[in-house]
Parts: structure tokens; C-alpha cells; sequence
């Protein structure tokens, strides 16, 4: 459908309009990420793939993190992940998303059970 036959914005001209502050995210300039935090988020991403490999074979769909702040449990499929993190690295902020739609908390596991996962996996291919 053409841009121009669109049904008109029916919050146009609203000084009350919900997503005014929207427009304003786009319009901050994001702060540069320093040498470390760009160090650790080009290691972030690197581990991200091997873990990735590891578990999506097994099931895993992603990663669950929980959020200090709203204090629930966030899940990540593994392509969701990998692009907020080169956002961050690229654009030195991540944009809001849509959370994982109802996710089988089955199916996540967390950075740290990655982590010891790959280093068993490392553990025992160093073995033989």
C-alpha cells in the first residue's frame, strides 16, 4: 500500500500523543563505547557463536538474563542477541524490542551455563 493512501496519524497535532517521546530516542547522540567495552563486545559475540553452536543443536533457543531492573527474566533467542549486541557495538546504544513471545523457559539457559558448558565441552576435547 502506497505511503500517501494511509489512513491519516489520528494522534497528528496532539500535544498528548503517547509516542511523542519516541521521536526523541532517534535524536540522541549515543555516547562512544571505549576501547574495553568494544573489546568486550567483540568477545561477547565471539563467545556468543560458539555457544550458539553448541546448544542450538541440543535445543537451546537462546539465552535468559535477569533484568535488574523490572526484576523478571529476559529471553533472548540467539539472533535476537547477536543483533542488540552489534547494535550496541555499532550504534553505542540498544533499541527496545518485543520480548520473546511466550518463551518455554526450557528452552533458555543462562551466559554462565553457556559458559561452563563450553568449557566442559573444551574440558573433555582436550582430554584425548
Amino acid at each position: 500500500m502506497p505511503h500517501d493512501v494511509l489512513p491519516p496519524d489520528p494522534f497528528a497535532d496532539d500535544p498528548d500523543d503517547p509516542a511523542a517521546g519516541l521521536g526523541s530516542f532517534e535524536d540522541e547522540p549515543a555516547e562512544q563505547i571505549d576501547a574495553q567495552t568494544r573489546a568486550d563486545l567483540l568477545a561477547d559475540l565471539s563467545d556468543l557463536a560458539v555457544y550458539q553452536a553448541l546448544l542450538e543443536p541440543r535445543g537451546i533457543r537462546g539465552i535468559v538474563v535477569d533484568c535488574g531492573e523490572c526484576e523478571e527474566p529476559h529471553y533472548h533467542d540467539w539472533h535476537l542477541l547477536r543483533a542488540s549486541l552489534e547494535q550496541l557495538l555499532s550504534d553505542g546504544r540498544m533499541r527496545p524490542h518485543e520480548p520473546a513471545y511466550d518463551p518455554d523457559p526450557a528452552n533458555y539457559v543462562s551466559w554462565d551455563y553457556c559458559r561452563g558448558f563450553a568449557d566442559g565441552v573444551t574440558a573433555t576435547e582436550s582430554a584425548y
